[in-house]
């Protein structure tokens, strides 16, 4: 038996109204904020953009449904201290030879090793801010928390500006982004308290 007309016209009508108005997932409370957030301070930003900020909070928020922007700047000063942490590691690991599949030349060895000890200090100023950062944070100075942040951001650049200068390839490029990208999210949620 063929279907009627009218239920025809119906199950057209039905499909239209699917294409103009997808069916999208419902999102959790804690998504929801976090996507409100990264909306504002991710899709401005020339350094941060919506999905790196979403993927950031969204990897520690959990289902914490008391969220705004002084709980997501805590986050993202706990991430750029993780961070910090695994990025000085790696580079101890580097400078005793370690570090698996990044084996500079015999001639740049001396140029990589200059760099990683300048990084390690550099990362090691980060972690040196992070409790500061945090207790501003927490305590509603978030000036006080910003101005830690950029810090923080600079010295992920210089970091890696110093592989740049001496024409050596970076081992920690993907770190140092990393971790200018969470200091560059923290001070605009921070900001935005």
């Amino acid at each position: 038996m063929a279907p009627s007309t009218s239920s025809t016209i119906l199950m057209s009508v039905v499909a239209v109204l699917l294409l103009l108005f997808p069916v999208a997932p419902a999102f959790s409370p804690s998504d929801q904020a976090i996507f409100a957030a990264c909306k504002t301070v991710g899709g401005g930003s020339t350094y941060v953009g919506v999905q790196f900020c979403r993927n950031a909070l969204g990897s520690v928020a959990g289902s914490n449904v008391d969220l705004d922007y002084q709980v997501f700047g805590g986050l993202a000063v706990g991430l750029l201290a993780d961070n910090a942490t695994s990025t000085k590691t790696k580079i101890d690991s580097l400078l005793r030879g370690g570090g698996g599949s990044v084996k500079p030349k015999a001639e740049d060895n001396a140029v990589v090793s200059r760099c990683l000890l300048s990084c390690r200090s550099l990362y090691g100023g980060i972690l040196d801010g992070g409790p500061a950062c945090t207790a501003a944070v927490k305590a509603g100075k978030f000036s006080e928390a910003a101005a830690i942040l950029e810090k923080a951001a600079a010295a992920a650049k210089e970091c890696e500006d110093g592989f740049v200068k001496n024409r050596a390839a970076s081992p920690l490029s993907a770190e140092n982004d990393d971790a200018f990208k969470l200091a560059k999210l923290g001070v605009a949620l921070v900001e935005n308290a």
